[in-house]
């Protein structure tokens, strides 16, 4: 039987880092913000769906979706963010849900579902494990405002949109702390492969 395994974290916290190590040792990995890219890529149903919700402006001149445009929309105005989750969630599950019975159907001992929202969407009672990539608030901020060149409030504005972090460590399952450098950060994670092989999670 395929055991689900949610893997989440907050913007910057090396939850991406994490799920590329896992996919290196040979995890299947359901990644929902590919997810997300297909199904706002040019001509797609999402994208269409999006434009009619928020209008062109958030089209680049190539019919491509401008996402830095939306994000400076919704992000820091709690009603457009939710009319985007309404617009993207459904379609969204769909694909994910698509790719675990896939998998299943190949009877793979485990998939792992990387989902930013994870807990947000309501994914993880749908898992068996849930492990969460933490790294404190300031960290958080600085790291987001290094790697996008957000100011200090484009920063914050982005963080809170999203359950706080403290939280999701308190919902987990396993605990992968980031606050170091890359090399502890790797790690925890071959200690973790090495669990869910000796444990079969």
């Amino acid at each position: 039987m395929t055991k689900i395994i949610g893997l989440t974290g907050g913007i910057a916290s090396g939850k991406s880092t994490v799920s590329n190590l896992l996919r290196l040792a040979g995890y299947p990995i359901v990644d929902a913000d590919q997810i997300v890219h297909q199904l706002q890529s040019a001509q797609s149903k999402g994208l269409a769906k999006l434009a009619t919700a928020f209008g062109n402006q958030i089209l680049n001149p190539d019919q491509t979706l401008n996402r830095q445009k939306l994000g400076s929309i919704v992000f820091g105005d709690q009603e457009k963010l939710t009319k985007l989750n309404e617009i993207m969630q459904p379609l969204i599950r769909e694909e994910i849900w698509r790719q675990v019975d896939n998998y299943k159907k190949q009877q793979l001992p485990y998939v792992i579902l990387d989902i930013p929202l994870l807990f947000e969407a309501n994914y993880a009672s749908d898992c068996d494990q849930v492990i969460v990539v933490y790294v404190d608030r300031s960290t958080e901020i600085q790291r987001l405002m290094q790697r996008n060149g957000y100011s200090r409030e484009e920063a914050e504005q982005r963080i809170d949109a999203q359950m706080p972090l403290e939280e999701k460590k308190g919902l987990a399952d396993i605990v992968i702390n980031n606050n170091g450098d890359e090399d502890h950060l790797k790690q925890q994670v071959a200690k973790l492969i090495d669990n869910m092989q000796d444990y079969n999670l």
